[in-house]
């Protein structure tokens, strides 16, 4: 008999408005060209919230992520408002991970402090580069003294969690470079940090109208030197493009890769909820609409729901657990697809072949091999 309680369960809660859309970006945001209608979001937010609340069968929440977008674009007292209300709503266990996505250039100490009263306790700071002719060309908005500035004034407002995004193969750029962002990044001794290939996704500019980026004997030689440097200085890498001191990895994301479940609100969110019929383990997916307007009009609103095959099951638990080093346990497949293992042993045998997966009696995790070709190996499952 499948348990719910024994899957973990997050909040994701999107907020869709930049300053600036950036050439790379193929996240939901929208550029702002009028004030953010700021009161009525966070009523349409609660209320979203309040017709997922079916969904969780009263379950606690693990964790909260504020993403974007640019989440840092409201107010301290929108947040402690957000926060006061949802606490009336669902059940937090303590001392849950509440992070949010901060944009330098929208830095402002006072929001911060008031982030961090009204429980607030990680930051996640979008700084990209530490070079100002590497930031105006992926098109943000805040300077590498911004940068700093900003962490400097989330530990002043008492932020002791903060990660810091950092993005390698840049265009035109070299080994010199890219190292020299990680190193002014550990100097600052943030507590994570996420460092992460530029890749060209669909649907934005950067697509279209492609820079030029290093080869791929540039990028493996950044990344070679870049896990070294990150290893020296005391982070541990504990999936693909993300490095944490010790006991201080992302809590959120872990229960992404773990395939745990997780409610999402606001406009373009999306959700992945278990439930149990006829002692059968259901998962769903479901989405809201992406545009802010559309999703202000909760009324009329379409969300969508869909129920998921057992191939899909099976090829989004591998796409997420093979993302970390220390792979999965067998129980921890059972538990999240409600599937007997024994689907997956005919994959795990090819991958194995292959030299791409390591099978230590319950424990399966991708071997280095693995790591560098992930997307060979998740086709074994596909």
């Amino acid at each position: 008999m499948f348990e719910l309680a024994s899957i973990p369960l997050s909040l994701y809660v999107h907020f869709p408005w930049c300053v600036q859309k950036c050439p790379y970006c193929d996240f939901n945001s929208h550029t702002l060209k009028t004030p953010i209608p700021e009161e009525e979001y966070i009523a349409t937010l609660l209320a979203d919230l309040d017709q997922d609340l079916e969904l969780i069968s009263g379950r606690s929440i693990n964790t909260i992520f504020f993403g974007g977008g640019t989440p840092s674009l409201m107010s301290g007292a929108g947040m402690a408002l957000f926060l006061s209300e949802l606490r009336q709503k669902v059940s937090l266990i303590p001392d849950a991970e509440i992070t949010l996505e901060s944009n330098p250039g929208t830095v402002d100490s006072s929001h911060f402090a008031q982030y961090r009263k009204a429980g607030v306790n990680r930051l996640s700071i979008g700084v990209q580069s530490f070079r100002d002719h590497q930031l105006a060309k992926l098109g943000r908005i805040h300077s590498a003294e911004e940068a700093v500035l900003a962490f400097q004034v989330a530990r002043e407002a008492g932020f002791d969690n903060i990660n810091l995004d950092l993005m390698f193969g840049l265009p035109d750029d070299d080994s010199e470079g890219s190292l020299s962002d990680l190193e002014r990044a550990v100097a600052l001794e943030p507590e994570h940090l996420s460092w992460y290939q530029l890749t060209m996704e669909p649907n934005t500019l950067f697509y279209k109208q492609p820079p030029i980026l290093p080869n791929d004997d540039q990028i493996w030689a950044f990344q070679e030197a870049g896990q070294s440097l990150l290893t020296k200085a005391g982070y541990q890498q504990y999936e693909i493009s993300a490095y944490a001191q010790a006991g201080q990895q992302c809590q959120h994301n872990l229960n992404y890769w773990k395939f745990g479940d997780y409610l999402g609100i606001g406009a373009g969110a999306h959700g992945k909820v278990s439930r149990i019929e006829q002692s059968k383990l259901i998962v769903e997916r479901i989405t809201k609409p992406r545009h802010p307007k559309q999703y202000l009009d909760l009324a009329n609103q379409k969300r969508q729901g869909r129920v998921l095959e057992q191939d899909d099951i099976t090829l989004e638990f591998m796409m997420n657990a093979l993302r970390l080093k220390q792979g999965f346990l067998k129980q921890d497949f059972e538990v999240t697809t409600g599937m007997p293992f024994t689907v997956l042993e005919p994959m795990l045998a090819e991958a194995q072949e292959k030299g791409l997966l390591v099978v230590t009696g319950n424990e399966i995790a991708p071997s280095e091999k693995g790591l560098m070709f992930l997307n060979d190996l998740l086709a074994i499952f596909s």
